[in-house]
């Protein structure tokens, strides 16, 4: 196809309107434009082609032969691109809403929560995936991820939601009798890691102890990991937030942490969201508006 001679695709527009409507006013009222801007569309078109489409020598505009031909066509390829159009925004719009987030995360923060959005937006149907692998955002995959770490990730869009940093943390009973001053005093503990991550290694490896565990190392799925932690079973890389409780009732000890920009992020593609995307994203914002209250008034309170 010749797309250089093709006519403007607004004054196709405004020409198929013509046509359907009947009137160069009922048209305008269909592409919320005024009727001047419809018919002058109309003569762009007719200059565009070098054809006369309108007859304009009743009290009424009408379509000469030229232009009924060419309205029959337009007719077809509108409605053809429209029928196309409702079919994938359709498909889109029944498939379930997709969230990717780790294991820890969903358990500790994401399940507890749930109900709410439930009530709010009872006809959404949805696909939690509670898995610690990166995922891509292909078309028709992930709506939403719900990830650590700085946010910032290129061709995403992702704003924080839940800032807090990792810190290491034991049961007091696994460091009974022993004096932990510095990470490499704590290689020769056991430690436990979220299944398919290697945050542990990494933590020490950047802590300078090169000689790594020597007790070695078990990986548990996320959801399992705190309470494997609470029971004494070994030492763990943990958000702060989701064991600050723990450490004020003296259940864990914070051995090690920094303050740190890190956080968990919603993230998306970069766009506009389907429906069901934009009630959840605007449901977790809620959520991080009553958890802003709520520390606030814990502030005020101590």
């Amino acid at each position: 196809m010749d797309w250089r001679s093709m006519p403007p695709l607004p004054a196709l527009r405004a020409f198929a309107a013509f046509a359907e409507e009947g009137s160069v006013v009922r048209a305008g009222a269909a592409l919320n434009v005024s009727h001047a801007a419809v018919s002058q569309q109309l003569r762009a078109l007719e200059r565009h082609m070098g054809l006369a489409l309108l007859d304009r020598s009743g009290r009424a505009l009408g379509l000469t032969a030229e232009g009924t031909q060419l309205a029959e066509a337009v007719r077809l390829g509108f409605g053809s691109i429209g029928n196309a159009v409702r079919d994938l925004t359709d498909a889109d719009a029944d498939r379930p809403l997709f969230v990717s987030t780790t294991p820890t995360f969903a358990a500790s923060w994401l399940m507890p929560r749930l109900a709410r959005f439930r009530d709010r937006a009872p006809d959404v149907e949805l696909r939690i995936d509670p898995s610690p692998a990166l995922v891509a955002f292909e078309p028709g995959g992930v709506d939403v991820a719900l990830r650590y770490g700085s946010g910032g990730w290129p061709g995403l869009h992702s704003e924080m939601l839940l800032q807090s940093p990792m810190i290491i943390v034991a049961a007091p009973a696994l460091l009974r009798g022993r004096d932990i001053r510095a990470p490499e005093d704590l290689a020769d503990l056991p430690w436990l890691e979220e299944l398919g991550t290697t945050e542990a290694s990494n933590w020490l490896r950047a802590q300078g102890v090169a000689r790594g565990l020597k007790r070695g190392l078990t990986q548990v799925p996320g959801n399992l990991l705190l309470d494997g932690v609470r029971d004494g079973q070994g030492v763990a890389v943990a958000v702060r937030h989701f064991v600050q409780r723990d450490i004020a009732a003296g259940r864990l000890v914070e051995l090690f942490g920094e303050d740190t920009a890190l956080g968990y992020h919603i993230t998306t593609r970069e766009g506009v969201l389907r429906p069901a995307a934009r009630l959840f994203v605007a449901w977790l914002r809620r959520e991080r508006r009553i958890d802003a209250g709520k520390d606030a008034q814990a502030m005020r309170l101590s």
